[in-house]
């Protein structure tokens, strides 16, 4: 008779969070995409924008940057990819952090001399600022910490990092249902923009304490209860 050896904790549940972080991210990575073609001088898929003819390059940066920080960073939170391929694990993470890096960077120039023209500008320029500078301490101190091995740490800031990387898949669902709701005015666009910013820090956050939480339960789950441990206990 033989015996199956169970299967390691999460594997069942390894794939959903990678496939789930690429769906979110398919709107922006082909628009990306169609945005590249178009800056490289192929076919005006895309609607013309003067900040990005007159700053291509660092476009290009952050468009690339956010397409490899989002596809390979999210095979870094497949639980079974990290035990079976641990040195790919890492260089990917390198990768990623460089990637992310040149998100942030990018992002940060083009706010700083290709702001966008609208009304709302003194809301949404101080918030780009912030978000960027915070996508760059967060991967340094992600980094950090797996490199002092401290990965309990590296888990919370790489998640942190991703929160407010992909803001811009999020931002397909709160301007898509936002405009329908509010319309298509500069204040509600920003409300709009602040509020993908606001649920993917909400869900990161729930998503850190997730294991903490479920380790409580089965502590409290483990202890001894009803009136036939009382005795044993006495």
């Amino acid at each position: 008779m033989t015996t199956r050896s169970p299967k390691p904790a999460g594997s069942k549940r390894s794939w959903p969070v990678p496939a789930a972080i690429v769906a979110l991210v398919t709107v922006p990575v082909i628009a990306g995409l169609l945005r590249l073609v178009q800056l490289a001088g192929g076919a005006a898929t895309m609607p013309p924008n003067p900040r990005f003819d007159a700053s291509p390059l660092p476009v290009a940066v952050h468009i690339v940057g956010a397409i490899v920080f989002a596809i390979v960073g999210a095979f870094q939170f497949s639980a079974r990819l990290r035990r079976r391929r641990r040195a790919w694990h890492r260089r990917a993470g390198r990768i990623v952090v460089v990637a992310g890096l040149g998100v942030a960077l990018s992002a940060l120039w083009l706010n700083q001399f290709f702001p966008r023209a609208h009304a709302t500008r003194d809301i949404v320029y101080p918030l780009r600022v912030m978000f960027g500078v915070a996508l760059v301490v967060t991967l340094v101190l992600g980094l950090r910490a797996a490199r002092r091995r401290n990965f309990p740490r590296h888990r919370v800031w790489m998640i942190r990092s991703f929160a407010i990387a992909l803001v811009a898949g999020t931002q397909v669902f709160t301007l898509g249902f936002g405009g329908a709701i509010f319309g298509k005015g500069d204040l509600a666009q920003a409300l709009m923009l602040i509020a993908a910013w606001g649920i993917n820090l909400a869900v990161a956050e729930w998503a850190i304490r997730r294991p903490a939480r479920r380790r409580a339960a089965r502590r409290r789950h483990a202890l001894p209860t009803g009136p036939q441990h009382a005795g044993a206990l006495s």
